[in-house]
């Protein structure tokens, strides 16, 4: 038989184990002596035995009692620390966040929203996973994080998304090549051009297929996984990019440069993207906030370019 025990109920009954009388256990319980025997009946008749005998001067617990007494004990300090523990969680003095983020939002942009989100609740931990689109997917579908930033791509439909910020593209080239003084190039001005490639499994090369499509751009056959290995290409020649501008602090060379691309379809959407029908607790929603005020309000091309403008040149 399941007891129905509150903790009115234990909280009255140690009370009488403590004072040993009716009266003054009532007072302390801010209850009439009639409601407070009512209560003591209620709990005897929850775990079914006597805990308490009485007269009309003296109360005495029951060899029951003395044993029930460390029992209401251990749950009223078990209940006091659960209901402890969850004002710290509600008041974010403990949790945990995790994210899943495209490398380049999680080397630049994020990691200053982490900071300042650790300096305000240091209690929280804060967990980031580094990866691919579909790796962020991944972590997302088997409920290893909270939400991915992530850019669009398939399989999304059973997820709920909403855009955080525009990442436009830009052509990295060489500073002696012949597009380099330009301030603005057109997709159509990069017919000829020879194309570094990152791996199709990326969301930029997908990105970036789909809109040269139309483009009589040269493959170098050369598509490798990392940006930086990109940058080592074409600093020495081999050819020229299209990348985001969330990827430019990785071109750190005073031999590049960054041109802007003329075209309102040449921008990648950062997506925050979580799982349909789960709330988020209390400290996913405030770094998701944060993230948000932080990264969509100012926008990509300025909080970028505090770190890459000493390193790259970039037109504005």
């Amino acid at each position: 038989m399941q007891a129905n025990i509150s903790t009115k109920l234990l909280h009255a009954f140690l009370a009488l184990a403590e004072v040993k009388h009716f009266t003054r256990a009532a007072e302390r319980c801010h209850l009439s002596q009639s409601a407070f025997s009512t209560v003591i009946q209620k709990l005897e008749a929850a775990v079914a035995v006597q805990l308490v005998e009485r007269d009309t001067r003296n109360v005495t617990l029951t060899p029951e009692g003395e044993l029930f007494v460390e029992v209401a004990r251990a749950l009223v300090s078990d209940i006091d620390a659960a209901l402890s523990n969850m004002a710290d969680y509600i008041a974010r003095r403990k949790g945990r966040v995790s994210i899943a983020a495209l490398p380049s939002l999680a080397a630049n942009g994020l990691p200053g929203v982490i900071a300042e989100y650790k300096t305000q609740f240091p209690g929280i931990t804060v967990q980031l996973f580094d990866a691919l689109s579909d790796k962020c997917l991944g972590l997302l579908r088997e409920g290893k994080v909270d939400f991915a930033l992530t850019a669009p791509g398939v399989n999304l439909s059973e997820f709920d998304t909403r855009t955080l910020c525009s990442d436009p593209f830009y052509l990295v080239c060489r500073r002696d090549h012949p597009l380099a003084k330009r301030r603005r190039i057109k997709l159509t001005e990069l017919a000829g051009c020879e194309l570094i490639h990152l791996a199709k499994s990326t969301s930029v090369r997908q990105h970036v297929d789909l809109l040269t499509r139309g483009v009589a751009v040269t493959h170098t056959g050369l598509e490798v996984e990392h940006l930086a290995t990109v940058a080592g290409l074409i600093e020495h020649g081999l050819g020229v990019s299209l990348v985001p501008e969330l990827t430019l602090f990785q071109f750190r060379s005073l031999n590049l440069v960054a041109i802007p691309v003329e075209a309102r379809q040449l921008v990648r959407p950062i997506l925050i993207v979580k799982q349909k029908d789960r709330s988020l607790s209390i400290a996913t929603k405030g770094m998701l906030d944060l993230i948000e005020l932080r990264l969509k309000s100012v926008g990509t091309s300025s909080w970028h370019r505090r770190g890459a403008e000493s390193a790259i040149h970039i037109f504005p």
